[in-house]
């Protein structure tokens, strides 16, 4: 499993932020409410200086060396009608010179965004710790207990599964039709579309994921089983193709040298990218699991992904979402 470091990992720190869930269960959890400007809970520099128990100059050094993250995150400075118009809300709550002509404002994002960050607080300590716990928390509860099939969550999810067992069916009948190997060749040319796209056969997925049984394919994103598809397919195509130049079957060298041509057409290398980029950051940040091979694609999920993949447990119902039922649909879309 891979090991979260929010202070050490600027990823792991914006999958925390870009996770809408988990931030609204961290901000239930705690006590910090500040002032509402601009329609949400905003805090000033000295009142998150108080929180984390460090000196003022502490957070203005991270302010400094991390800004532009905390930016990112809702730290902003007000000035001008926006001042003004803040003013009237802090005065009532803070001791804030009227003479200042711009103020620094975390909101709850970048408040968390600092706990992340400060490494010398025992209260960010803490605060860190309710991060990943509820995090965690969060995503489980989402997949209904079981982050191997969170992927289902998604919408696109039975009909990529549904399609793929049609092209599957291509692709198994033209290595029956035209390679001359035994029933070996169905589980080596499978493993070869794998391996070309997430560098991984179906063992080694399975060992990343710790499938102790069941199809790999039930726990891929809807995007890399629609590639795999798209690779079974056109392989299924070449191998008639060349069947029918040589008027026999292709021997295994042939077979091989095929596909090797195959995977180095130029059209798979953008899809091949973002294929690698979502299975490898999708587990990292809903599985916990690290895909090694692929590390290199690793990046944060957006906050779109974040709402594709994880529902409240009251939606979850009312969507119909219970494993019961989406085994039923997998059960239908493989007859």
């Amino acid at each position: 499993m891979a090991k979260k470091s929010l202070s050490g990992s600027v990823i792991e720190r914006q999958n925390v932020l870009n996770n809408r869930f988990a931030v609204e269960e961290i901000q239930k959890s705690i006590d910090f409410e500040g002032v509402i400007v601009d329609g949400e809970y905003r805090f000033t520099l000295s009142q998150v200086a108080e929180f984390f128990e460090v000196d003022e100059r502490t957070v203005r050094r991270y302010l400094r060396q991390h800004g532009e993250e905390l930016s990112q995150n809702g730290y902003e400075v007000l000035t001008g009608k926006r001042l003004a118009e803040a003013k009237k809300v802090l005065a009532t709550d803070t001791d804030v010179l009227t003479k200042i002509t711009q103020l620094g404002l975390f909101n709850f994002r970048s408040f968390l965004n600092l706990a992340m960050l400060l490494t010398t607080s025992e209260a960010a300590k803490v605060v860190r710790s309710v991060i990943l716990n509820i995090t965690i928390d969060v995503i489980a509860r989402s997949a209904g207990g079981d982050t191997k099939y969170i992927n289902q969550n998604d919408e696109s999810f039975i009909a990529s599964l549904y399609d793929g067992l049609e092209y599957r069916r291509d692709f198994t009948d033209a290595l029956r039709d035209c390679v001359a190997l035994g029933n070996y060749k169905y589980p080596l040319f499978t493993n070869k579309v794998y391996v070309s796209i997430f560098k991984e056969d179906a063992a080694e997925y399975k060992e990343v994921l710790r499938l102790e049984e069941g199809n790999p394919r039930d726990t891929m994103y809807s995007e890399v089983l629609d590639l795999i598809a798209s690779y079974e397919s056109g392989f299924a195509e070449a191998l008639v193709l060349r069947r029918r130049e040589l008027g026999r079957k292709l021997n295994s060298p042939e077979a091989n040298l095929l596909f090797e041509g195959f995977e180095k057409q130029a059209h798979w290398k953008p899809l091949v990218k973002k294929a690698r980029y979502l299975m490898a950051s999708r587990d990292r940040a809903f599985r916990g699991a690290d895909h090694t091979a692929i590390s290199e694609y690793i990046a944060p999920l957006s906050s779109e992904d974040f709402n594709k993949f994880l529902v409240k447990l009251e939606d979850r119902k009312k969507k119909g979402l219970k494993a019961s039922k989406k085994q039923k649909q997998l059960d239908v879309a493989k007859k």
